[in-house]
């Protein structure tokens, strides 16, 4: 089950009182909205390109899609009220990156981890154990079962592949993944205070080799393919947005075109389950079906692993965990 809180990581929180800048958003009115998400992610979307904006709706409505939160079982009817929230919006992240940024260059702090940090050390090491499997010429089912190679072993394989992180936040997930034997590695984030300090941390640690640029994923301007893309927590905030079930169609349309042809996108979300995302990338799927009129049609994502190992627990007469992790092949 995903939707429930789990706290950030207090080693990196702040203790002082910081007020946000004015013409933004208060403190109080961030920390309702906090509260309204389970884990605060690295991502939103106010794109507003009427065009393309229309396009996902006709496409939404066409395909009579539903929301990812009305794919849970436990759930009859969505609260509009439940899965709307000030995290979809770029003013807040703009608000919150400008605070870290201020915390960071007043006392060195590195910010918050929302996920906390064992999640993200997961992460970057399951995937890399995924790449390693995959550059080996092996499909992998279990990939936890995998007896992770020393970083020296692993740099063989993992130099070959292009990362991106959309929505990178902090960037704290590339040093991970950096830590774990891969070197090109670039992350993306619309928020401009976000990139400037994710540029501070990684220059202290010493890795000025990750790229870090100022991109909206809804409206992205990379003309590069990437081999592996990751997304922790972006998707989640998209949905979030007032029109969040029309930017969740305008985001797989775009991250289709980031994943290079047999490449691998990495979602990691508090809000949708496994299985709803699987869900959505096989609607997905069908949409692009429909729209090409393709004479042989070919899924253009299709599920590869997930992360098994996060603690689980009983709701419901089922079982879930808080955090879900899930890897699709890009046909």
């Amino acid at each position: 089950m995903a939707g429930l809180r789990l706290g950030p990581d207090d080693s990196e929180l702040s203790q002082q009182s910081r007020a946000a800048p004015a013409d933004l958003i208060s403190d109080d009115d961030r920390s309702v909205a906090a509260d309204s998400w389970s884990i605060k992610s690295d991502y939103g979307s106010t794109l507003d390109d009427d065009q393309r904006h229309a396009d996902a709706a006709e496409a939404l409505s066409a395909a009579n899609l539903r929301a990812p939160s009305d794919y849970s079982s436990d759930k009859e009817e969505p609260d509009a009220e439940g899965v709307t929230s000030m995290l979809g919006l770029q003013s807040y992240w703009d608000a919150a990156y400008a605070d870290e940024l201020a915390n960071f260059r007043e006392h060195g702090h590195t910010g918050e981890v929302w996920f906390g940090a064992d999640v993200m050390e997961v992460v970057a090491s399951w995937t890399k154990n995924l790449c390693i499997d995959i550059s080996r010429g092996r499909m992998p089912n279990h990939v936890d079962n995998i007896k992770s190679d020393p970083v020296e072993q692993g740099d063989k394989y993992l130099s070959d592949w292009s990362v991106l992180d959309i929505g990178t936040g902090n960037g704290l997930l590339l040093q991970e993944l950096s830590k774990q034997g891969f070197s090109d590695l670039t992350g993306t984030d619309y928020s401009e205070g976000a990139i400037d300090l994710a540029r501070s941390l990684a220059g202290r640690v010493g890795l000025p080799n990750i790229h870090f640029l100022v991109d909206d994923v809804l409206d992205t301007k990379l003309e590069r393919q990437f081999q592996l893309v990751g997304d922790k927590g972006t998707l989640d905030a998209i949905g979030l947005h007032p029109d969040g079930s029309i930017k969740r169609v305008m985001y797989w349309d775009s991250v289709s075109r980031l994943v290079a042809p047999g490449g691998v996108l990495v979602i990691t979300s508090c809000n949708s389950t496994k299985d709803e995302l699987v869900q959505e990338v096989e609607s997905f799927n069908q949409r692009s079906v429909t729209q090409e009129h393709d004479e042989t049609p070919k899924d253009k994502f299709q599920y590869l692993s997930h992360v098994r190992t996060y603690p689980t627990f009983m709701f419901g007469g089922s079982v879930g965990s808080r955090v879900a992790t899930v890897a699709f092949l890009r046909n």
